[in-house]
């Protein structure tokens, strides 16, 4: 009886009440802190699943990791190299440069639609477990790094390949290689309540990322003048894309205040979004399990 009594008053007790949370954000803040520490071992349990059912259940495995730059590269290079399509000057021999954007192009996508799908395949499990939401979100966030820790094998051979010489400056492109990540996800947080309630969401992101592809300079650099070259440059993917390849190549960041802005806005629209998630999850759940 003594150690059933000691064993439940170990187990976290959650209080609901009519009032909102916003009215009390210090503890709504010291909740998220405590929930998204509670979720890590949930988190990596649930990205090693992920990780080893996707690669799993395919017959090519890591090497879809590999295929998509090296198609976009190839289709690009002979497309330029036949005069169809001109781009300017590229301060990296053109394959690489379309290899190297595309991997960042492909984890900043998978940073956007990771907590629209982790979201939508737990479904189930939302309306039947009560757990840390946050750990869906870690989950995918673990394995965005991870798909781009084996498109790192390409990018260092595409390095190698072409002779590509590097400067100190490349132990600085984590830091944009992240906040790029920061602003996939925190896009895709948003999105995620949304996603649940209706599937239209993640087939509008298949949409909307095809054209904003073409919007970002992956395989142009970025223009300078006309309409386009105004849309490219607000693009909030450009200055993060671009300053983590210059980091990893020149060395020399073009658009300082820009990259600085972007990753502001991303930070705090993360912050924002993360309790806009806390704060519609349980009717989201409610919803859906109704």
């Amino acid at each position: 009886m003594k150690q059933r009594q000691r064993l439940n008053s170990q187990i976290p007790k959650v209080v609901y009440t009519p009032d909102s949370r916003l009215r009390h954000p210090i503890e709504l803040f010291q909740q998220m802190w405590r929930d998204l520490l509670a979720s890590r071992e949930l988190a990596w349990r649930l990205m090693v699943r992920d990780i080893s059912a996707q690669y799993r259940q395919s017959f090519l495995g890591i090497i879809w990791a590999f295929l998509p730059p090296i198609v976009m590269a190839a289709g690009f290079t002979l497309a330029k190299n036949a005069n169809v399509i001109s781009f300017g000057s590229t301060d990296l021999p053109y394959p690489a440069y379309v290899m190297f954007s595309t991997a960042l192009w492909q984890t900043f996508v998978e940073a956007l639609n990771g907590p629209v799908q982790a979201v939508a395949a737990a479904k189930p499990m939302l309306a039947r477990v009560n757990f840390p939401r946050e750990a869906l979100i870690l989950a995918k966030v673990g394995e965005v790094f991870f798909n781009f820790g084996i498109k790192l094998i390409l990018i260092t051979a595409l390095f190698i390949w072409f002779r590509i010489p590097i400067t100190w400056t490349v132990i600085l492109t984590p830091v944009p290689l992240i906040h790029l990540v920061l602003l996939g996800t925190f896009i895709g947080i948003l999105l995620a309540p949304i996603g649940v309630l209706y599937q239209d969401v993640s087939k509008g992101l298949t949409l909307i990322t095809g054209f904003w592809l073409f919007l970002t300079p992956v395989v142009y650099p970025i223009p300078k003048e006309g309409a386009f070259g105004f849309l490219v440059q607000l693009n909030p993917v450009t200055p993060l894309l671009v300053t983590a390849r210059e980091l990893a190549t020149t060395g020399v960041v073009s658009e300082p205040d820009r990259f600085w802005m972007v990753s502001a806005i991303s930070l705090m629209g993360l912050l924002l979004t993360w309790v806009a998630f806390r704060l519609a999850m349980p009717f989201v759940v409610e919803r859906v399990s109704s």
